[in-house]
This record gives C-alpha cells, sequence and structure tokens, in this order.
C-alpha cells in the first residue's frame, strides 16, 4: 500500500524544473532555489517508493525460498544492491542538490565547482551520473524479475500475475538496454522509453497485494 500511495504522490510533488532535459543551468538554479521545499520533499517520497517497492520484492523473493532456495537468496541479494544504487542518487538529491542550487545562486565560495557538480548530477539528463545510478537501479529490478519469474509462477493466480509482470518488465527492459546500446533509442526518448516500462512494476505490486492477503487469510 505504501508503494501504491507514495506512487501516486509522485504526481503531485515536482522532482525537476518544467522540461528538464532541455533546461538551461541558470533556469534549473532559479527552478531549484524557489521550490527547495517541494523538490525535497518531491525526491524524499521517491525513497519511501523505493524502500517499499523494494520490500515488496524482498517478500517475493521469501517466497520463492522452498521451490528454489538459492534463485531466491540470489533475487534478494540483487534487491539489496538496487536499494543501495536508488539510495545514492536520492540521498544526492535531497542534499546535494538543494546546497548546489544554494551555492551558485548566492556566488557564494565554491560556486564554480557546484556549477560543474549541478550539470554532473542532473536528475533529468539520462546519461548523467545522477540518472545512472537511478537506471542501474532499476536494471537490477529486472535481474530480479528474471531471477523470480519462474518460481513466482507456480502459484496462485495473483501470484502467477506477478510472475508474468516481472518477467515480462525483465525482458522489455533488458530488450530496450540493448537497443539503447546499439544506438536505436536517443538520449532524449531514454526517460519516456524505460520509465515507461518501469510502470509494469505497478502491475506487480498490485498483483502482490493480493498474494499478500491471500498469504495471511
Amino acid at each position: 500500500m505504501v508503494a501504491l500511495v507514495t506512487t501516486v504522490i509522485t504526481f503531485l510533488l515536482p522532482l525537476d524544473v518544467a522540461d528538464g532535459y532541455s533546461a538551461l543551468q541558470s533556469d534549473r538554479v532559479a527552478w531549484l532555489v524557489d521550490n527547495r521545499l517541494l523538490f525535497i520533499l518531491g525526491w524524499i517520497n521517491q525513497i519511501f517508493a523505493m524502500l517499499s517497492l523494494s520490500g515488496v520484492f524482498f517478500t517475493l523473493a521469501w517466497k520463492i525460498v522452498e521451490a528454489n532456495p538459492l534463485r531466491a537468496m540470489i533475487a534478494a541479494l540483487v534487491v539489496a544492491l538496487s536499494v543501495m544504487a536508488f539510495l545514492i542518487p536520492k540521498f544526492i538529491a535531497v542534499w546535494t542538490i538543494p546546497l548546489l542550487a544554494d551555492a551558485i545562486a548566492d556566488e557564494t565560495a565554491g560556486s564554480e565547482m557546484a556549477t560543474s557538480l549541478l550539470q554532473l548530477l542532473n536528475v533529468s539528463v539520462p546519461f548523467s551520473l545522477y540518472t545512472s545510478f537511478d537506471y542501474l537501479g532499476f536494471w537490477l529490478y529486472a535481474v530480479f524479475g528474471l531471477l523470480v519469474a519462474r518460481p513466482l509462477y507456480q502459484g496462485r493466480a495473483s501470484t502467477k500475475v506477478a510472475a508474468v509482470t516481472l518477467g515480462v518488465f525483465g525482458l522489455i527492459y533488458h530488450a530496450a538496454l540493448a537497443a539503447l546500446l546499439v544506438g536505436a533509442i536517443g538520449a532524449a526518448n531514454i526517460e519516456s522509453w524505460f520509465i515507461g516500462i518501469a510502470g509494469l512494476l505497478l502491475i506487480a505490486v498490485v498483483a502482490a497485494l493480493f498474494v499478500f492477503r491471500t498469504s495471511k487469510t
């Protein structure tokens, strides 16, 4: 439920300046200064969304322990790695980016370094250091999906839905990654492609909700 609620909140809180991919550095700095609190709240919400989603995946990994303990252990490890991959950039968004914007706007000591770092940690440019960690986290989710899909499919109907959704997500994400590496997806289209694919995870979460309710009863 936390994963679903925080997903809804994501659409209500801004995560970057409008047209973030093409926005000028000066526009981004001005927006970050004016919307500091909303920006921080938006990314704190992202932290809770990621942690709750990862919690769902940890539980699904536990569901396959009896059927395949080795695969369950590897899947849980992959999710743990994804938490670290996601947590690093999201903490940077909450802690570092607002401070960088303030330093640039106030022209304090270190403002030149802040200017370079803010470009490097751009949350909207898909090839920045920041977004690279995010896409690494989603790739680890895709690996998790491929690991648990087959063992989960042996369960009830809701478990089968979660298994199919995670398996399809894993396959499509890797196919999109291959297309990106060969140049079939342009930089401007990376976010729409990969975030769109990640929408499949919401279906898995809803299915998991019924899996957990059935297990409880």
